[in-house]
């Protein structure tokens, strides 16, 4: 028997009856809940990590200071160090979540240890606290050249901070003019990108759905942006290794769900077959198919060649900059 009960998207089913409070809200106030423990997670890993980061600039191992030498003071420079933390859990954090999104789009193993609907609201709760990372990674940034910028007015230092963080192609120093504006497309697609889930019912499922695929292209921006600009990952050392691996299962999880998508409707089959795939869309989703493929095969030669591009460390570091720090 057909029913208009429905669910708020976290396994509760709500009962019909006037006078209820739409999906899309009751499905954000339960995520916001759902998400404090998470969050809570996150900030004790935000909090080891900037440990870490705070324990090698003290005792010279820095690589930051060997990009840097004016920054060798954590004690001075203790909110960029701040702010590289909630960068890095942010990265580690957007990680978890398409990992679920791809385990939930397509093809999932046998056995899992939870149900689908767990799943799908770990997958929520962990989208809200990566946004929630990068905001905070920016903000700490700003407050960063606030700081550093003390030979100017406060309203000067203050359009400085925001201008240099959150303006694209403002931030004109060295490879921050290409890293500064991949990191702000990241976080300026993942905010909206991630609460269309709550106005699906406005725009649609079909129009969410087709929206929500371009998630991977802010996880994209935000690894390329902390490979071009995380001073800890410029060498050959074991963050950057650390985080070429951890792309090797995102990419083979892509070209898994590409390959055999959940959906009977994404399915690849053979144009002009009975689902009705026109040659422009079979052409289009063979190519995005090869492309994941080249990925993962790229992917692997990085890891075993060690060939990634990253910088070599020169024998003498670095004449100081005379512009604001680098950021994470």
């Amino acid at each position: 028997m057909l029913s208009d009960a429905r669910s708020d998207g976290d396994g509760t089913t709500v009962p019909p009856g006037r006078g209820r409070p739409p999906a899309d809200r009751i499905a954000l106030r339960g995520d916001l809940r759902s998400a404090l423990p998470d969050a809570g997670a996150a900030v004790v890993v935000t909090g080891a990590v900037f440990w870490f980061l705070y324990a090698r600039m003290e005792s010279g191992a820095s690589a930051t200071v060997a990009v840097m030498p004016f920054m060798d003071d954590a004690g001075t420079y203790w909110m960029y160090l701040l702010s590289q933390a909630f960068g890095w859990s942010g990265l580690l954090w957007a990680w978890g979540t398409v990992m679920l999104g791809l385990l939930l789009s397509g093809p999932r193993p046998a056995r899992l240890p939870v149900s689908r609907p767990v799943l799908e609201r770990w997958h929520r709760t962990t989208s809200l606290t990566t946004t929630a990372l990068m905001a905070a990674h920016a903000l700490m940034f700003a407050a960063e050249l606030v700081r550093y910028e003390a030979q100017l007015a406060w309203a000067e230092r203050l359009w400085a901070g925001f201008a240099d963080t959150f303006v694209p192609g403002w931030y004109d120093s060295g490879t921050g003019r290409i890293a500064i504006p991949l990191g702000q497309g990241a976080l300026y697609l993942a905010v909206p990108l991630g609460l269309l889930f709550y106005v699906r019912h406005r725009i649609g499922a079909n129009t969410w759905r087709r929206l929500h695929r371009f998630v991977i292209v802010v996880y994209v921006l935000s690894v390329w942006h902390t490979l071009l600009y995380g001073t800890n990952v410029w060498y050959g050392e074991w963050p950057r290794t650390v985080l070429w691996l951890l792309q090797l299962p995102v990419a083979v999880l892509l070209l898994l769900r590409l390959l055999r998508p959940a959906r009977r409707g994404e399915r690849l089959g053979g144009p002009g077959g009975r689902a009705g795939v026109t040659w422009p869309a079979w052409t289009v989703r063979a190519a995005g198919r090869a492309a994941a493929a080249a990925v993962v095969v790229g992917l692997v030669a990085v890891v075993v060649s060690g060939h990634d591009g990253g910088r070599e460390r020169t024998p003498e570091p670095p004449a100081a900059s005379p512009h604001a720090p680098e950021p994470e």
